[in-house]
């Protein structure tokens, strides 16, 4: 019994640990640094855009079938029942019967006053010929081919969308880092300005000027953590994860791209593969299509045809009871001859060409602007290495300086003035190196984007060049 007590108290101890793993576990995602495809692939689930593009690749998929359903027979039945008046006067018949002769001129009379009636009817219809609904077939396949191609031109937006906003958030966390240590040493100038003011060691500009910095930088960071904060929702709206939860990685020093191919072949896949100029491309058929279904309208157009049909009235009338019974059906095909519509059609088709050229001229328009964009993608990634070790130089640089002025400040060669500005300035060489190296992946992501071959392979290549930000020793 004597053991219970110490059993009993091994039991709390484990319980306890046991809750403090679970809330370090709960507690793990505000520190966890986010995986750029790990982002992509919550957009996907969570983006409501990439949602709505995706209800709309399944209604472009049903117009397919559209198409094909308009070259399949179609088949009606009716049906009417009711009360029904009926009369009927009918002169100069000829009547024959068996033993009876023949006569001319004999007139019949029919009368139902408030009968029953009731009929019924069935057709079907094959179409064989009509180049109206084989220009719809045709416009209705290429809108959903056209829907294939939105679905695919919303995956890679959104895949560049997931970039930008993952980058806004690196950006917003470093510039407000900057900030704050920024804020810190201003702060601490100010502090040493002040003591050395007292001491008569130092004007009393240092001091207003110190003051005069660190009222600025204190606006400063507190428009960063507002931007911080609007950056982090943006995300979080775009992926489904808590805005607390979102601390990006950043570009390593790899980051910069070692090899592009020549500008000719992006320009000559952009030209083919730009998802954009096939969707115009694909645009500019359905319009001639649509032109050509207008013109069609006035050809004829031939269809199988299958009707049967019963008729039926019975009650009483001015002769009594009387009853009458019709029945039909034909099996055939039916010609059928456009012979005018008062120019309707005709405006309509001239309206369809001139719709079909604008189409036409929006193709050639934006293929000049995709090559434009393709040719600025592709400068950017072959100057932009260039452009990182010249900010990587001018960061080392600047630090330097910051070194050299803290010292000269701590034996009076420079003034608090000078100390800030160095100060101010190596912080926009870092965030400057910062800004290129994320620029430098986005226009990579960018010209395959462009080219139309932007996957999450890709994503990932480029997510293989991010680091979390407490492995980093520069930025």
């Amino acid at each position: 019994m004597g053991h219970v007590p110490f059993i009993a108290r091994c039991a709390m101890r484990a319980r306890r640990i046991g809750v403090l793993l679970v809330a370090g576990v709960l507690a793990a995602p505000s520190a966890y640094a986010l995986d750029l495809v790990e982002a992509w692939r919550a957009a996907q689930e969570h983006d409501l855009e990439y949602s709505a593009a995706r209800a709309a690749h399944e209604a472009g998929e049903a117009r397919r079938v559209q198409g094909s359903a308009l070259w399949r027979p179609s088949v009606s039945l009716t049906g009417t029942a009711g009360r029904m008046s009926s009369n009927t006067e009918t002169t100069g018949a000829q009547f024959s019967a068996p033993g009876l002769g023949q006569s001319n001129g004999v007139a019949f009379n029919t009368s139902v006053n408030d009968g029953t009636s009731g009929s019924w009817a069935v057709s079907a219809r094959q179409p064989l010929f009509s180049g109206e609904r084989l220009a719809q077939s045709r416009q209705l396949a290429l809108a959903a081919d056209l829907a294939d191609l939105q679905w695919a031109a919303a995956r890679q937006a959104l895949m560049m969308r997931t970039v930008e906003r993952y980058f806004d958030v690196v950006l917003a966390e470093d510039s407000l880092r900057v900030l704050r240590e920024q804020q810190g040493a201003v702060d601490r100038a100010l502090e040493e300005a002040q003591e050395r003011y007292r001491v008569g060691d130092s004007p009393i500009t240092d001091t207003h000027e110190a003051t005069a910095r660190s009222q600025a930088i204190k606006a400063q960071v507190l428009a960063a953590e507002t931007d911080l904060e609007l950056k982090q929702v943006a995300l979080a709206d775009m992926t489904g994860l808590p805005p607390q939860s979102l601390h990006p990685k950043i570009p390593s020093e790899e980051a910069a791209v070692t090899q592009v191919a020549a500008l000719d072949r992006w320009l000559d896949d952009a030209a083919s593969g730009n998802p954009t100029l096939r969707m115009q491309a694909a645009s500019v058929e359905v319009a001639r299509q649509e032109a050509a279904k207008y013109r069609a309208i006035s050809s004829p157009s031939l269809d199988l045809v299958a009707k049967a049909g019963r008729d039926r009235l019975s009650g009483s009338g001015d002769f009594g009871s009387a009853s009458s019974t019709s029945s039909s059906g034909m099996i055939g095909v039916q010609l059928t001859v456009p012979v005018f519509t008062g120019g309707y059609r005709s405006a309509q088709h001239e309206e369809a060409l001139g719709l079909a050229e604008k189409a036409r001229a929006e193709e050639a328009r934006s293929r000049q602007q995709i090559a434009l964009q393709t040719r600025a993608a592709w400068l950017g990634l072959t100057v932009g290495a260039s452009r990182v070790a010249a900010l990587s130089a001018a960061l080392e640089s600047s630090r330097a300086r910051l070194d050299a002025t803290r010292l000269g400040h701590q034996v009076g060669d420079r003034t608090t003035l000078d100390l800030l500005n160095a100060q101010s300035d190596a912080s926009s060489a870092e965030l400057n190196l910062l800004q290129a190296r994320m620029a430098l992946l986005t226009e990579r992501l960018r010209l395959a984007a462009l080219a139309g071959v932007l996957d999450e392979p890709e994503l990932q290549a480029v997510n293989a060049r991010l680091q979390a930000r407490n492995d980093r020793t520069n930025p």
